[in-house]
């Protein structure tokens, strides 16, 4: 099976592509609500700046400029068209205000050309308005500002129906087109991306085949080697040469071992059965005291009666093992801190030892076959990089998972198992 973790990986960027085209929208969506407020508050600040009492639309006295579906006199000299500055938004917009005199008394009313609104309504809603501490905002469809001139104060008001209308009609239309465009990209991007992962499952799936087939044929000419070495040993007697012999063929048959002992982890269909986690752990525990006390080590055990898990005894055994193991070739302390722990119906085992600080950059590749954290190390008895890459593929073959951290200066495996409630 592909690395779980790369398809994590790439189903992380289909969704972050997914997020970042909806956050895009929303970003289009706010901005554009925003710049509609914007210029609809510019145009009324603009609409008060220019207002005056003085210029209210009488027929017998000064021509007035129709603004839309509002009537606007023409403030200034030339009253018979709009400031140059204005545009046509503010000439298409539609305007209220009411002045009140210093008394209160209503001294103008403008209601607009349309009657949206009768003289009554738009005084009722300036004297709430008076009432409140706020100058500008909004009420229904219409924003306000609230001013105070010379002799009067002025409550205008610009109609947003429209703008509010078409901002809810653009909503409508990207919130149906957008969540199908999502639907469309995510599908997309899952053919797309099975198509990237098919060349990378093959590859990986080759590179598994070569090692198990690689495994096997290997065995026996060691086998055959080891034979015969120590038929020579037995004429031939001491003999510094085929001493080394025997030794390099030992460590080739190790090799070999791991590679298999991989090769079924990731690839074998293993029987599974309910499992007494605790009784394995308990035991490895016990079996390694005596090789931690050789090296002035304790192990101090933390563990947790009657957990059970559907899995392998073989390759559960062989987990604890490894990570014991590692343990005491690695730690610098004197304690070795095992603990096996129910939680939340998941069984989660911890081996925890003091140790150098190991980098991040080192501590995603601990993994890898074959990774060694000191390079120079490169011939550690007869260990060779596999035994965290086989724990791995036991944990994730039981449908867990394991994770290292490094920390205080203590190095940490966690393996988390679903727990068998039966």
């Amino acid at each position: 099976m592909f690395s779980r973790s790369r398809k994590k990986i790439i189903l992380a960027i289909m969704l972050s592509l997914i997020l970042l085209f909806a956050v895009t929208l929303s970003v289009i969506m706010l901005a554009s609500y925003h710049e509609i407020r914007r210029q609809s508050s510019e145009m009324l600040e603009r609409y008060v700046e220019l207002y005056s009492p003085d210029q209210q639309p009488e027929p017998e006295k000064a021509p007035d400029v129709k603004s839309g579906n509002q009537v606007f006199p023409g403030p200034g000299p030339g009253q018979g068209d709009p400031p140059p500055d204005l545009g046509p938004g503010f000439q298409l917009s539609t305007f209220y205000s009411v002045a009140f005199s210093e008394d209160g008394a209503v001294l103008s009313v403008n209601d607009g050309a349309n009657g949206l609104y009768s003289e009554d309504e738009l005084i009722s809603m300036a004297r709430d308005l008076l009432t409140k501490d706020n100058t500008a905002g909004r009420l229904e469809n219409l924003s306000y500002r609230i001013s105070s001139k010379p002799g009067y104060t002025l409550a205008a008001f610009i109609d947003d129906t429209m703008t509010e209308g078409s901002m809810k009609t653009l909503l409508h239309n990207v919130l149906i087109i957008g969540g199908a465009s999502i639907v469309i990209l995510f599908f997309i991007s899952l053919v797309l991306s099975r198509r990237i992962i098919r060349p990378l499952e093959e590859n990986d799936k080759q590179q598994k085949q070569f090692i198990s087939d690689a495994s096997h044929e290997l065995k026996t000419p060691v086998a055959v080697i080891s034979t015969n070495a120590e038929l020579l040993s037995r004429e031939l007697g001491e003999n510094e040469w085929l001493a080394n012999i025997q030794y390099e063929n030992e460590r080739m048959g190790d090799l070999v071992k791991q590679l298999l002992d991989l090769s079924r982890a990731e690839n074998t269909e293993t029987p599974m059965e309910t499992v007494d986690l605790t009784r394995i752990v308990t035991g490895e525990a016990l079996a390694f005291e005596s090789l931690a006390f050789d090296q002035g080590k304790t192990i101090q055990s933390d563990i947790d009666e009657e957990i059970h898990v559907t899995g392998n005894p073989a390759q559960l055994t062989q987990l604890t093992s490894i990570l014991l193991d590692n343990a005491v070739r690695h730690g610098t302390g004197s304690e070795i801190e095992l603990s096996l722990k129910r939680q939340s119906h998941t069984a989660v085992l911890s081996i925890a030892n003091d140790g150098d600080a190991i980098p991040p950059e080192k501590l995603e590749h601990l993994f890898d076959r074959f990774y060694r954290v000191d390079e120079a190390r490169s011939s550690d008895g007869h260990h060779y990089g596999l035994g965290l890459s086989i724990a791995k593929a036991v944990a994730e073959k039981h449908g867990g998972n394991i994770s290292v951290s490094c920390k205080d200066g203590k190095v940490r495996f966690t393996v988390s198992i679903p727990e068998n409630n039966k």
